[in-house]
């Protein structure tokens, strides 16, 4: 086993399925780019590599096809695909949608004292992660922005629809930062998020949440551009100024 796998062989939980742990691991191997679009995916040598049988690797499989990750051909094998422009727009579409009625509910009841020090507790330690240049860690700090405020108000089916999305759009962060999306941006908008929700201003909140979820736009055409053979071959323009309309 490789050892970006192995490390993220051993951040699974060890009480969890195998077929779990190995999808959570594959996954975030293609998100991270170890594993790269056009790569072979073999039952047997995944199987070999983590000690397990070919049964929960085949099942991780399949999740992995359901979320549009790799690619079952039929007597050729498992292969990694690549990024599609259009279901990483979709993704998006679907993210604001529900992220800004989360922050929606927050600023209009508002957030608990001990919840609101948790969000800020979050973007400082998502601000110590800049001069380090610690992307893997400011990525959790900013799953867990995300995942603190849509169960802080206890919309919790909200966040596994945002968990079942958002893959597309994660492979595409990867990417984008630092050089397309420096973090500093991010964390000042997510400091703008709770600012808006500690004032109770629910227009400024959804602005503020719109705003951030549209970085996307701002990055992906240079993506496409610097990274072809990450790309599905499409028309990126045309398909943002849709999604803007």
């Amino acid at each position: 086993m490789n050892m970006p796998l192995q490390t993220l062989w051993e951040e699974t939980s060890p009480s969890d399925p195998v077929r779990q742990r190995l999808y959570l691991v594959l996954r975030q191997s293609i998100v991270q780019g170890v594993l790269v679009p056009g790569q072979a995916l073999s039952e047997k040598e995944v199987a070999d590599s983590f000690s397990v049988s070919r049964q929960p690797v085949r099942e991780a499989f399949i999740r992995l096809s359901e979320a549009g990750l790799v690619e079952v051909r039929p007597q050729r094998g498992t292969y990694v695909v690549k990024i599609s422009q259009k279901a990483v727009l979709e993704a998006r579409f679907v993210r604001e949608a529900v992220e800004v009625a989360i922050v929606r509910q927050a600023a209009s009841k508002g957030l608990s004292h001990a919840l609101l020090d948790e969000l800020h507790q979050l973007i400082d330690g998502q601000r110590q992660c800049i001069e380090p240049h610690d992307y893997q860690r400011f990525y959790r700090l900013d799953e867990a922005f995300h995942r603190t405020l849509a169960q802080g108000v206890e919309q919790h089916a909200a966040w596994k629809v945002i968990e079942d999305v958002r893959t597309q759009m994660d492979r595409v962060r990867y990417l984008s930062v630092p050089d397309a999306t420096p973090i500093a941006r991010l964390i000042e908008q997510h400091n703008s998020i709770v600012s808006a929700i500690e004032a109770r201003n629910v227009a400024t909140a959804e602005q503020a949440m719109r705003r951030h979820l549209c970085e996307i736009f701002i990055s992906l055409p240079d993506l496409v551009q610097r990274f072809p053979e990450m790309f599905e071959a499409m028309e990126t323009t045309s398909l943002i100024e849709e999604a803007n309309q």
